[in-house]
């Protein structure tokens, strides 16, 4: 309006040529033309009346454009609200629309003023998303300290957050790390939150989630992997240092900082528990808190979008799974945590899977399990006997109370004998040396030369193996042991006094 003034104000109280105002206000001659024509029309002069604005102004030179009606349209709120279900598209919401109103704006009209009105949101909302099909997920950047009041310790609790991708409904958590672990179980706990599981996880690159990053084929770690089959539900990483990828969380891990952790900031937690449940509070306030632009809130927009359409929760609660692949030693065992546990010996110098549990280890080979071990948490390897070497699970197995059953089998003197010589032994190693040497002396002289040799032996007060070897090779067994009371000789000597002689 401010041109059309200044064309009727030179051409009525200047006189200045047509040419000449299209030069002074840079515009064509055609649209000076058409200005004055639609001025003389209009029965306008110069000077304007003062009361005259530019609304009226603009009715008097363009009557028609003013009289058009404005064709209906729809309320566009509730147009956004429907995109996020499941298969709408504009075209099906305008042929609802039209069934309402024959009258209203066609299709292209329909999405021009849908896209311009959509402008009007905040950033975070322009991307459509469907209702239960995505939940973005990341940590805060900003820790919280939590003081251990015995020790005076002062340990950094990570911030998880997780937000829904249609009503942006959002869940949050504090634990002590990133590692997979926590990064694990806080899923567990937002499934439970939410009462459901979505159909697609999007997470950010870390080592807990991702073992190799790539934007066509990243690799998901196995343990994550297995949470997502165990949920019926998919893990979509973000592209490499592409943010927008999961913009969702991104805005929403600020909106934690600001909404809940900096209103925490002057508080003190002692426990991890303490720490969760002031969040708890909070979120819960955050959840509600009405929308700006739009009507309700993220928790009435999750009870009308995302909550009936969620996957429902598998009655057998989650297990934390870790996989790990390791190489079995020359000793036929592995480690796990700094504990030992064994392996089939075939397997020595192989690698393997390992499925480990918070109470068991599954060792697999090529997809098969073939051993399997209960926790362990003291320092004592873990060995199953039926791993081990033919020679090495006798050794593993032997023990003195299955020895000396088998020396009474040979009789009560090898018995004997056999208990004083593990009665000197010190270490395991030599008594199994000195069964095992009985065994072979039993094959080579028989059971009863062995009992009579260990009888000889403790008759003159032996007490070492070799003393019985020697009894059995010379033959002494077999011999008439020497009578036990001293006899008078039955000769005459010189040299031979006789009992006599002391009286």
């Amino acid at each position: 309006m401010r041109k059309i003034r200044q064309v009727l104000r030179l051409a009525l109280e200047t006189g200045m040529s047509q040419r000449g105002i299209s030069n002074s206000l840079a515009i064509s001659r055609a649209v000076v033309t058409d200005y004055l024509t639609r001025a003389a029309a209009a029965e306008l002069t110069w000077p304007l009346p003062p009361d005259l604005g530019d609304a009226q102004l603009e009715g008097k030179l363009f009557p028609a454009a003013v009289a058009t009606a404005r064709r209906p349209e729809p309320n566009w709120e509730i147009v956004h609200q429907e995109l996020k279900a499941k298969g709408a598209t504009l075209q099906v919401l305008h042929q609802e629309f039209l069934a309402e109103h024959p009258l209203g704006v066609g299709y292209s009209l329909f999405c021009e003023r849908y896209r311009h009105w959509q402008k009007t949101l905040k950033r975070y909302m322009r991307q459509p998303h469907v209702a239960g099909e995505r939940v973005f997920v990341d940590y805060a950047g900003p820790t919280v300290s939590v003081h251990d009041p015995k020790t005076g310790e002062i340990r950094k609790a990570q911030i998880f957050v997780g937000i829904l991708g249609a009503s942006n409904y959002t869940y949050a958590e504090a634990h002590w790390s990133q590692q997979l672990p926590n990064w694990i179980a806080a899923h567990a706990r937002m499934f439970e939150f939410l009462g459901g599981s979505p159909k697609i996880v999007v997470c950010d690159n870390l080592k807990s989630a991702v073992t190799k990053a790539s934007r066509t084929e990243p690799v998901v770690h196995p343990a994550y992997q297995h949470l997502a089959e165990h949920y019926g539900t998919a893990i979509l990483p973000a592209r490499p240092r592409k943010p927008k990828d999961k913009s969702k969380v991104e805005n929403a891990v600020l909106i934690v900082e600001r909404w809940i952790l900096f209103r925490l900031r002057k508080r003190v937690f002692t426990t991890l528990a303490d720490l969760n449940a002031a969040i708890a509070v909070l979120l819960a306030e955050f959840n509600e808190r009405p929308f700006q632009k739009l009507t309700g809130c993220r928790r009435s927009q999750f009870e009308v979008l995302d909550q009936p359409v969620l996957r429902t929760l598998p009655t057998q609660a989650f297990e934390y799974t870790e996989f790990r692949r390791v190489r079995v030693g020359l000793d036929g065992c592995f480690s796990v945590d700094d504990e030992s546990y064994s392996a089939p010996f075939a397997l020595s110098k192989q690698s393997v899977d390992l499925r480990i549990t918070a109470a068991t280890i599954e060792v697999l080979h090529r997809g098969q399990r073939v051993a399997s071990h209960a926790r362990a948490n003291d320092l004592v390897p873990v060995i199953d006997p039926l791993h081990l070497r033919p020679n090495d699970r006798h050794f593993s197995q032997w023990n003195m109370d299955h020895e000396l059953e088998w020396a009474l089998s040979v009789g009560p003197h090898t018995q004997t004998f056999l208990q004083l010589l593990f009665s000197a032994s010190t270490i395991k190693e030599q008594g199994y040396r000195s069964a095992n040497a009985f065994k072979r002396l039993e094959k080579e002289f028989g059971a009863e030369r062995l009992e009579g040799a260990c009888s000889r032996a403790i008759a003159i007060g032996a007490n070492s193996l070799s003393s019985v070897r020697s009894i059995l090779r010379t033959g002494l067994d077999q011999q008439r042991a020497p009578d036990a009371e001293p006899q008078e000789a039955a000769f005459d000597h010189p040299n031979v006094r006789g009992s006599n002689y002391y009286h």
